[in-house]
This record gives C-alpha cells, sequence and structure tokens, in this order.
C-alpha cells in the first residue's frame, strides 16, 4: 500500500473524488492555487502530496504547508492575540512580509475604517522536510486509484528530516521574536502535533510555558490530524508560548531586535487591499 495518504488535499481513501479531473488541475483547494509542489524534471507535474504515513507507529505526517490552510482555521485560532483589535475594525491577511531577520509568511492585521494599521499577529507555518523522493509511493497511489498501470513497488524510500527541520524553524523564530516582543506583538507558530512533540523531546523546553500566557511574544499552535471516516480534519491539539529570552535557552543563542511597530505598520499598510480581507467563510 502506498504510503501518500493525502493526494491534491483529498484523503486517497475516499471514493467520491474526480481523481482524473483533480490529476489534470493539479489545484490545491486550501490555497486556492495550483499545487507548488513539482517534479524538479517536469515542472508541469505538480506532484500533490499532502501528507504521507511515516514510521513504526504509522504517524500521518503533514508535509505541505499549504495543508494548514484547511478551513483558515489556523488564523481564526490567532484572533484572541490581536489584542487591540476593536469591533468595527477590518481584519487582513497579508502573505510573505519582509521584516529585518528573514520573512513572515502571514501577519493577521486589525485596521481602522481608513485602513491604519492597529494591531496585528505574525503566523510562521512548517511542515515537516523529507528526504529522498515521495515521487515513487505519490505514482503507487495512482495505480491504487485505477489511474495508472504497472506501477514497480517503490525502491527508493523517503525520510522525515526531524532534526533539520525543528532548528532550521526555531533559529528562523530566534531571528524574529526579538523584533515581536520589543513592540509587545506576538508571533505564532503552527505546527503539527508529531513536530512539537519532536522539538519537546530534544530541545530544552523548560522555559515554555504549557498553559499559553497572553503576556508571551512567542506562541506555539500545534494542530493534529483527525479521522473523520475516510478523511482527515485539521484540529487544534495544543498550544503554549515563552520570549524571546525562552527562545534564545532552547538555542543557546542571541539576537537583537532592530524595527519597531511604526515600520512594520507602514509595510503592512503599503500592502494592505481588499483582496487582503480576512474572512473564514
Amino acid at each position: 500500500m502506498s504510503r501518500v495518504r493525502e493526494l491534491f488535499t483529498f484523503s486517497v481513501e475516499r471514493d467520491d473524488v474526480n481523481w482524473k479531473s483533480l490529476l489534470r488541475k493539479q489545484q490545491c483547494r486550501f490555497s486556492g492555487k495550483h499545487c507548488f509542489k513539482v517534479r524538479k524534471s517536469q515542472a508541469n507535474v505538480s506532484i500533490g502530496t499532502c501528507t504521507v504515513r511515516y514510521g513504526a507507529d504509522e504517524k500521518d505526517v503533514i508535509i505541505c504547508p499549504h495543508r494548514l490552510l484547511e478551513r483558515k482555521q489556523i488564523f481564526a485560532d490567532c484572533l484572541h492575540l490581536l489584542t487591540s483589535h476593536q469591533p468595527g475594525n477590518e481584519l487582513h491577511l497579508v502573505p510573505e512580509v519582509a521584516i529585518p531577520g528573514g520573512s513572515v509568511v502571514y501577519f493577521l492585521v486589525s485596521t481602522d475604517a481608513n485602513r491604519k494599521v492597529k494591531d496585528f499577529v505574525g503566523i510562521e507555518l512548517q511542515t515537516m522536510d523529507t528526504t529522498g523522493t515521495v515521487w515513487p509511493e505519490r505514482e503507487l497511489a495512482l495505480q491504487e486509484l485505477g489511474l495508472k498501470k504497472n506501477v514497480p513497488e517503490p525502491e527508493k524510500t523517503f525520510g522525515m528530516n526531524w532534526k533539520m527541520t525543528a532548528k532550521t524553524i526555531l533559529v528562523q523564530l530566534h531571528h524574529k521574536i526579538d523584533t515581536f516582543e520589543s513592540i509587545n506583538k506576538h508571533l505564532v507558530l503552527i505546527i503539527q502535533d508529531h513536530l512539537l512533540d519532536y522539538m519537546k523531546r530534544e530541545f530544552d523546553f523548560v522555559h515554555v510555558s504549557p498553559q499559553p500566557l497572553i503576556g508571551d511574544s512567542m506562541h506555539f499552535h500545534s494542530y493534529r490530524l483527525q479521522k473523520e471516516d475516510k478523511d482527515y480534519m485539521l484540529v487544534l491539539d495544543s498550544r503554549c508560548s515563552t520570549d524571546s529570552a525562552g527562545i534564545s535557552k532552547l538555542l543557546g543563542l542571541k539576537a537583537d531586535a532592530n524595527i519597531g511597530f511604526e515600520e512594520i505598520a507602514r509595510i503592512l499598510e503599503g500592502k494592505i487591499s481588499d483582496s487582503t480581507v480576512f474572512s473564514i467563510a
């Protein structure tokens, strides 16, 4: 059996999907765009693998960050961190904003009627990086769905790069968190429960509060894939928080803040438009 569990955002166990049409369109229903995971040797062919089963304990592991966008739930779960948001303010979701220390994947922004920024939350997404190639497993999944014939059993296998994935994202957070803390704003990391469990085992989480504190600048939101009949649903599993010092103690590093609220607000206001208005529907 193929270890691919979700293909182009649909569970391979579902029997109500027009797989031929899906394979032709290569669309991601969560991002609303063409799947960005393409073969290096065939740039017009999207791999489309969202989730794979991995390990002796058969974890269902998300390997595409767009999989986290289901129902926009991850953004709704950050609304409480907009502590200066007022009724009547507009909400905007602004992608890929560059600040010193790197680019933030999303900003959830509260603006007044004139679209002047009043508050914001930075949101980072991290899913598992794989080693090797998932392609043979993807082809086997297509055979099991009746879309291909005579697909050989995968000789090459893929792995999970747990250590590099965790270390890379924590270093990136360290580069950014001082900036958010210095202006009393929040940064949230959205990850799957399996990755957070790994971080807790491999890094010193003694300075991370298992009960999230609104005063902490760094928040972790972990999600699990809950099986619903033949489908999966992304569900909030746990939350925890720390501050800049806590992230530094995780890694034994230091960073300096070098940008203020006004500068980030100016960047965001230049990107805000009708197309960024945030709606859960």
